[in-house]
């Protein structure tokens, strides 16, 4: 499995839907996990990102239909890059 840190911010509809219900976060969290990812860790953020989350999924295919199915909803935008453990990276230059 690999794993991702997707970066998100709400729209001004998402910022009126989780002020209307803030459990929303945690049903989309088990949307995508229906969609084939895995959350690993989520953090609310200050700055330029509203959320930031760690999650696992099969591959590009996988986490790019997470990412288009969460952004057609028009509540949230995000920004989506693979992340390699350190561990790996060092083996691969052996």
């Amino acid at each position: 499995m690999a794993v991702y840190v997707m970066l998100s911010t709400l729209t001004d509809e998402g910022r009126k839907t989780l002020k209307s219900n803030p459990q929303r976060i945690k049903e989309v969290n088990k949307e995508v996990e229906s969609m084939g990812g895995k959350i690993l860790a989520q953090y609310a953020i200050l700055g330029q990102y509203d959320f930031v989350n760690i999650i696992e999924a099969v591959g590009n295919t996988t986490i790019a239909k997470i990412a288009l199915e969460l952004g057609a909803r028009g509540t949230l935008q995000t920004t989506t890059m693979a992340a390699i453990s350190i561990d790996d990276l060092i083996a691969s230059w052996k």
